[in-house]
């Protein structure tokens, strides 16, 4: 007899086993539909494909990390492989990209996203991009035109939603008629403007200090913006200074000043001096031009005579805004706020790199070592895509061989090797934007005494599932009055609006710099490919197979009239104008082979100013990384010799540099309760951040409470601490006065709280903190349990609906450091621990044998959602890990796993 199914129950069940049977096999149809539609999108990796336009075959070689190596004979045939590369694995973060950067976001997902479209399109990336493409080189479009075509001969290979990526199934049911249009050289100049807005310098830190004038006495406003500390914390570079209208790091300082200089923290001798008397590498004797000193087919941009006061470094005036300049400057916080981060976080928390390069009198090698690791938001997928693009046969008409990282929609590597030289950026930080307040009545503005007319553009924004929405877009000649992103201008006495002038609207050559930096082969072709790297301003440091390390500082850096950038400066006078010509690159500083064999950059201050006369910038990140880096680095040369495994730890160091500083103010104030358990943890703490550390947990608890209680009750929302570097400066030196009125606590009546007052309430406050989530007993407290890391996807990861962010966002991970640590992971204190900022990418190239080379990513090679190169590399990343960087043709082909051939 066969049995009924569900005859054994009693009958109530049987209809509930029904049911459940019922959702189980619609559950399995579901999984099984939705495992199609995301492995349809997988890129093809094996066999053959055909690209029409190709001149010859193309060969892909993949390793398990899914990482290509692309060979071609001819450029356009590598870059048109790299195009289809690129939308094989990355077109949905393409696609998004080119809306953020074209300011048509609101065309993918509504009205949701207006506001970012209308900053953007107020400050007209895109147009300015239209300007610029037909102004680079002939054989920069050529290869822009040949990715292109890559990018598109997949994009029709794809036709349908499914065929491209799991996002845009996921796209189609809320907004099914979307195509994607065909991929442009204007798309990936477009790029370089995002990449330009997220590494800018000072902005916001000029707002900040005018909305905390509003509260605020001047003095007070500038106790939180302390002068960089060059006595204990070393610049970029040690050397030089501008003669004969050129930088020459022959030059020393005058004798009066090496008192600058200092000594680093563990007791060694500073860089850049000698103790011997003798003459420092890169330098000559006979009066001879030292190497580097002009990049080949460049010559000086203009003329400047030296002068008794620093150019540009006039202290600048600051009034307490008025009512409309206080509505306006508000306006324009929020519309910068409102440009969606393509490299950074929403707040920018975090944003900066290392990198630093050893030369081979410090190696086991004898050959330099270069370091690089990027700090940018925590994204999924990284901004990051790795690659290695290489000629078969180097020519004059195809000179590339290079590895390194690349952005997905841009031709070329951005940072990397190629088989002379290396290179690695970390972000300048000069202060190339100022806000203008200006005088606006109805279409006219006030400057020099007259009325102007404003200029206007009108914009149209499309909005899926909706009316398309006009924007007027309004300028000063000081640039985009971005106040009016959120309203219109207000009519009032004085300043009522908002002008941004920024050298990123003006069209530039980064993208010829590109190609320049991939194809160069010694320091000379290095220096003039530089040159073209106008936005945004990057340190960059070089080494090469020859044994030379050097440095350069790019970029369009604008000269002033008046006044340092600090603070909005009124528009209508015309004094703090720009003059029409920046920084001359050849007076930007350089040096080559300095005598103490290394050069570190940590964002930290490129020069000091009492040895160079142009003012770069005033809002430096403080050198506590910088230097920590410089100290770690004498104490292994101390040691012996320096390998990749020596830069791989300091890449990893994880020290915080306020705890020498701040724990003994902590054990000082008298304690009673709990909390004095969880101070002795810091007793002994040799300030580490492993995510193990109770102590690292406690201390980062004390330092939020610390800044909140004693700065959120005096400054405005927008200008409160996030807990950089620049506020351990504060804190140390307002340590020094305990009865300094920040201390006081402005919401309680009738009492005036001092130093200690604070000092012990943050301790008490930070212990209730963390034993609120982790528990009472101290010892059992971890940073890693506090301090997380969740890969976010930039585009649908923040969707606000749960089932679609667990298809794209990965995490979290438990993760060492903090912001200001060699190991930067960033997180900003008037929120939590989370992480929001990460090494994006960690590199180190030897440059004795370039494939012991070691790199890795944050996410994976794939943009693809359960792709197994997805998010594969970032276990290895949260544990400090590297893979191989192999560039060699007999190394890669021995390492890869799959094998694709491109044919005509």
């Amino acid at each position: 007899m066969r049995l009924r199914p569900y005859a054994w129950m009693p009958w109530p069940f049987r209809w509930v086993a029904r049911a459940l049977t019922v959702v189980l096999v619609l559950a399995l149809v579901l999984a099984g539909v939705l495992v199609y539609t995301v492995r349809r999108s997988f890129p093809q990796v094996d066999g053959a494909v055909r690209l029409p336009g190709l001149t010859g075959n193309v060969e892909i070689y993949r390793d398990k990390a899914g990482i290509p190596q692309i060979y071609a004979d001819t450029a356009e045939d590598l870059f048109m492989a790299q195009g289809f590369v690129h939308a094989q694995d990355r077109f949905w973060e393409m696609d998004f990209r080119r809306h953020v950067t074209s300011g048509r976001l609101s065309e993918l997902f509504g009205k949701a996203t207006l506001d970012n479209d209308k900053a953007i399109r107020t400050m007209g990336w895109r147009k300015v991009a239209e300007q610029e493409l037909p102004e680079l080189g002939e054989s920069t479009r050529r290869y822009l035109d040949a990715y292109a075509k890559g990018v598109n001969t997949w994009l029709q290979a794809n036709p349908n939603a499914s065929d491209r990526s799991l996002e845009y199934s996921v796209l189609k049911v809320q907004n099914g008629s979307y195509k994607p249009e065909p991929w442009t050289a204007l798309d990936s100049v477009a790029w370089l403007k995002a990449m330009a807005w997220d590494l800018r310098s000072n902005m916001e830190d000029e707002i900040d200090r005018a909305l905390a004038l509003t509260k605020l006495p001047r003095a007070r406003v500038e106790q939180l913006y302390p002068d960089y500390p060059y006595d204990s914390h070393m610049p970029i570079v040690t050397q030089g200074t501008i003669a004969n209208d050129r930088f020459d790091q022959r030059d020393r300082l005058p004798a009066r000043d090496t008192s600058m200089r200092g000594t680093t923290t563990d007791g060694t001798t500073p860089r850049g001096t000698t103790t011997d008397g003798t003459t420092p590498r890169g330098t000559t004797t006979d009066g001879t031009t030292p190497r580097g000193t002009t990049p080949r087919g460049t010559t000086p941009h203009g003329t400047t005579t030296r002068k008794t006061t620093p150019r540009g470094t006039t202290p600048q005036e600051a009034t307490t805004p008025g009512q409309g300049a206080a509505r306006a400057l508000a306006q324009a916080a929020k519309a910068l706020d409102a440009v969606p981060g393509t490299m950074s976080a929403a707040d920018r928390e975090g944003i900066g790199s290392n990198s630093w390069v050893v030369s081979g009198e410090h190696t086991a090698s004898g050959k330099p070592l270069l370091a690089n690791d990027p700090h940018l938001s925590a994204q999924m997928p990284s901004v990051w895509y790795q690659v290695g693009l290489h000629c078969r046969k180097i020519t004059e008409s195809c000179a590339y061989d290079v590895t390194g990282f690349s952005f997905s929609g841009v031709p070329g590597v951005i940072i990397g090797h190629n088989g002379k030289i290396a290179w690695g950026f970390t972000n300048l930080g000069p202060d190339v934007a100022d806000l203008f307040l200006e005088r606006v009545k109805g279409d006219m503005y006030l400057y020099k005494g007259e009325s102007v007319k404003l200029e206007t553009r009108r914009e149209e924004i499309k909005v899926a599932g909706g009316a398309t929405v006009t924007l007027n877009v309004r300028s000063t000649r000081h640039g985009p009055l971005i106040n009016e992103v959120m309203g219109d201008v207000k009519p009032s006495d004085g300043a009522n609006a908002v002008a941004l002038q920024w050298t990123a609207l003006t069209p530039g050559t980064t993208v010829d710099a590109i190609f320049a930096l991939n194809s160069a082969t010694d320091w000379q072709e290095f220096r003039a490919a530089a040159a073209l790297f106008d936005v945004p301003a990057q340190n960059l440091v070089y080494a090469d197979t020859e044994g030379h390390i050097g440095y350069q500082a790019p970029g369009r850096i604008p000269v002033r009239q008046k006044g340092d950038g600090t603070w909005p400066v009124p528009g209508w006078t015309g004094e703090y104008d720009w003059r029409t010509a920046p920084i001359p690159y050849d007076q930007l500083p350089s040096m080559e082979d300095p005598s103490d064999g290394y050069i570190v950059t940590a964002n930290n201050a490129v020069i000091d100013p009492r040895q160079y006369r142009p003012l770069l910038t005033k809002d430096w990140a403080y050198g506590y990384r910088s230097q920590r880096i410089i100290d770690r680095l004498n104490q292994e040369i101390a040691k012996g010799k320096v390998d990749a495994t020596t830069m791989s730890k300091i890449q990893q160091d994880t020290q915080n540099g306020l705890a020498k500083t701040l724990v003994p103010a902590l054990m000082r104030v008298p304690l009673a309760g709990p909390a004095v358990q969880a101070r002795q943890s810091l007793k002994d703490w040799d300030g580490s951040q492993g995510v193990d550390s109770a102590p690292a947990a406690y201390f980062n608890a004390v330092w939020r409470q610390l800044l909140k209680l004693t700065f959120d009750d005096d400054l405005p929302a927008g200008a409160r601490p996030s807990g950089g570097d620049r506020w351990y400066e504060v804190i140390k030196r307002l340590l020094e006065t305990p009865d300094d009125p920040y201390w006081d606590d402005t919401t309680t009546k009738g009492r005036t709280e001092t130093r200690d007052d604070i000092v012990q309430q943050a301790l008490a406050s930070a212990y209730q903190e963390v034993s609120d989530r982790l528990g009472t007993d101290v010892t059992a407290w971890r940073w890693g349990d506090l301090h997380q890391l969740t890969l976010t996807n930039g585009s649908l990861g923040t969707s606000g609906i749960a089932p679609i962010e667990a298809l794209f966002n990965r995490g979290p991970f438990e993760v060492p450091g903090s912001k200001d640590a060699p190991n930067a992971t960033g997180w900003n204190a008037q929120r939590d621990y989370a992480v929001t900022s990460v090494p994006s990418m960690r590199m180190i190239i030897d440059l004795g044998d370039l494939d012991k080379s070691e790199w890795i990513n944050l996410t994976g090679a794939s943009g693809h959602a359960f792709h197994d190169n997805y998010w594969d590399q970032a276990p290895l990343w949260a544990k400090g890990q590297l893979l191989p960087m192999y560039s060699r043709p007999a190394t890669v082909k021995k390492a890869a796993v799959h094998t694709l051939r491109l044919t005509p």
